[in-house]
Formats: structure tokens, sequence, C-alpha cells
């Protein structure tokens, strides 16, 4: 094979042995393309002008690739596990290890329930991961889901739950001291906040209990309903705020802010691309999960 000139500003090869004539066709890098697209930033537009080609044949090199996972050696591992949501239209429940970094499984769904983590966790099992421990956001039933595997609930979750019942800025005195409890949690260990929490409700026991009476059908109510909720919330999940202190060899994180901090950056990506159809969304979410 040797060269054979130029016609229309390609290359010409000539076989030697039959002397046909031909133009290497360089095949696409979908992969390639969907890389630059996702993690590069690149437009429909950019992209194309880079490789001389049109918007439309960039957009169906995009819908040819398939996002492949990553390899990894499987063997023990802490699952860190939260669901995020694009809108109204569909939400991406992910499996992370945060020592490894790694997202190891995903999938999409329109709402989050127990059943899908309880099979994501069975899934990772069944491809040769070894859970040693859960790291969950306060899903009202899902610690109880995985009781052999010690679970960790997360503080932040915890905290959030507290502040939609007595606001970021409580007007009672009870709900101010409350607040400046909550903001030590990830900060202390659990004798000392149990003990904090325990002085706290004996100060405010009897401001809890007050109650008032409608005079039209004399039935009553708790005065500080908003309250005892915050109270009674993080009173039954403290049993699963400090996991992570009783298994110390687990290297448990004690919140999921590794996932947090993924579906940050994977919604600033897609928002650099707007008006992107469902599947397309998909897709660029999937490389994005793959790659952090």
């Amino acid at each position: 094979m040797k060269k054979n000139g130029c016609r229309y500003g390609k290359q010409l090869w000539k076989c030697i042995e039959c002397g046909k004539q031909f133009r290497h066709k360089q095949r696409s890098n979908t992969q390639r393309i969907l890389k630059a697209y996702a993690h590069g930033k690149q437009t429909y537009d950019q992209i194309g002008k880079k490789l001389k080609r049109s918007k439309r044949w960039v957009q169906q090199q995009m819908d040819q690739a398939v996002v492949q996972p990553r390899l990894l050696e499987v063997g023990s591992v802490i699952v860190v596990m939260d669901t995020t949501y694009f809108g109204k239209v569909f939400g991406c429940m992910v499996w992370r290890c945060p020592h490894r970094h790694s997202n190891l499984l995903w999938t999409f769904l329109k709402c989050e329930t127990i059943a899908d983590y309880v099979a994501g966790v069975k899934a990772l099992q069944e491809r040769g991961w070894t859970v040693t421990g859960i790291v969950c956001d306060a899903r009202r039933g899902l610690v109880h889901a995985f009781p052999v595997v010690p679970v960790q609930m997360c503080q932040f979750h915890q905290i959030q739950i507290v502040l939609r019942y007595i606001t970021r800025n409580p007007k009672l005195e009870a709900g101010k001291e409350l607040k400046e409890l909550m903001l030590l949690l990830t900060k202390t260990d659990e004798a000392s906040f149990r003990h904090w929490l325990r002085l706290w409700h004996e100060r405010w026991k009897d401001f809890l209990a007050e109650k008032t009476v409608d005079p039209m059908t004399k039935r009553w109510r708790f005065t500080h309903k908003r309250l005892r909720s915050a109270y009674r919330s993080l009173e039954t999940n403290l049993p699963w705020l400090f996991t992570f202190e009783h298994h110390p060899h687990l290297c448990m994180p004690n919140t999921t802010n590794s996932l947090e901090g993924t579906f940050t950056n994977i919604k600033a990506k897609i928002h650099v691309h707007p008006g992107l159809r469902i599947d397309r969304k998909q897709k660029l979410t999937q490389e994005l999960l793959r790659g952090l």
C-alpha cells in the first residue's frame, strides 16, 4: 500500500498488489465525543466545528455512544446511597463507595422507595461486593431495612429535618437552644450529645407538654406541636446517628456528603446543556457518574 496523491482534500491510498485506490475512513470515536460533551462542557456546535461535522452528526454519535462501566476489583465496601431529582422528570438513585471515590451502581426512577434501596444493595452483593456498612438519609423505615449491616444515618439530613420543624430562625427560646444543639451534632460524640439533649428536654419538658383547648369544640392540641415533632424525630433517629463510633474499624462517614458533592457536580454540568431530551440527559448523567 502506498500514497497515491490527494483528491478533494483527502489522502488517497493505493494497494500495490491489486491496484485498488481508496480513502482511509476514520471511524468516529463516540466515546471520545461523549467525554468531550460531558466532562469538557463542549456544546454540539463546538464539537462539530472541531471535527468539521454538523451538529446533527454529533447528536447521532452521542446517541450511539454506550457508557462503559468502570472495572473495579470487588471486595469489602461501605455503601453511601441517596437519590437526587432532576425536576419532576426523573430521579437518579446512586450507590457509592466513598473510600474508592467511585459510584458502584445507579438507576433512574420516578420516585425512591425502600425496596429500590434494598434491591440495589442485593445487586452489589450478587456482583461480589461484601457490604460491611451503609450510610443513608433519614427516610422513614430505611434504617430498619438492613438488620444485619451497620447503618449510619446522615447527620446533616437529621439537622435538616429538625430545622424544617423549628425553622432556621426560631422565635421560641427552646427552639433557639435546640438549633444550637443541632449545629453541634457533626462536631461532637454520642455521649456528649445525648447528655446535652437530655438536659434540654428536662429544662423544656413542661413547656413541650403545654396544651391549647379549642373553646368551640373543647378539643385540645399541643401548643408547640412542631417543636415536639422536632424533638421526637431526633429521639427516634438517635440510635443510628453515631453508628460510625461503634464500628471505628470500618471508617464509616457520618454523612452522605460524598454523594451530595457528586450530585452538585452533575447538575452543574448538565445545566451547561439546557433543553436536552430525557434519554440524552440520562446518558450524560451516566457518563458523569462513571467518571466521578
